[in-house]
């Protein structure tokens, strides 16, 4: 494989929905938001477990007689605060879901509407052609 082919996909050109985007906008005026993205971003990549297990290796082997009692320690409040970055980033994909359902719910309700109104008028001009065709041909 070349290295073009490692490359991330380019960004997609295509208009996003109108709830992402407001979305992606107001979380990148957070800086909160931003920060928890990018801890959630890099937790959630191989780079993270490459650098972990190269620090507990490291630790292990050089810098404790008794490495367990202090890493473990360690690594539980790193799984405390890893499972609130989960979290985080669980609520925002709920946020966003439930933001476009209902956006599409409006959007269905209006073309629904729309429809119906089409219809109901589609069937008013076709009465109307029947009545001058057929009933009063003259």
């Amino acid at each position: 494989m070349t290295d073009s082919q490692h490359d991330a996909p380019a960004p997609s050109t295509s208009p996003s929905h109108p709830v992402v985007a407001a979305f992606h906008q107001q979380r990148a005026a957070d800086v909160q938001l931003r920060v928890a993205d990018a801890v959630t971003a890099f937790a959630g990549s191989m780079m993270f477990v490459y650098l972990h297990a190269a620090v507990f290796v490291v630790w292990m082997l050089f810098a404790e007689s008794t490495p367990w009692p202090t890493l473990t320690l360690i690594v539980s409040l790193e799984a405390i605060f890893l499972s609130t970055f989960v979290m985080i980033g669980q609520n925002r994909q709920s946020a966003l879901a439930q933001a476009k359902a209902d956006h599409d719910f409006v959007a269905q309700e209006l073309e629904l509407q729309t429809n119906t109104d089409l219809t109901r008028e589609i069937h008013r001009l076709t009465e109307e052609l029947h009545r001058r065709l057929v009933t009063d041909p003259a």
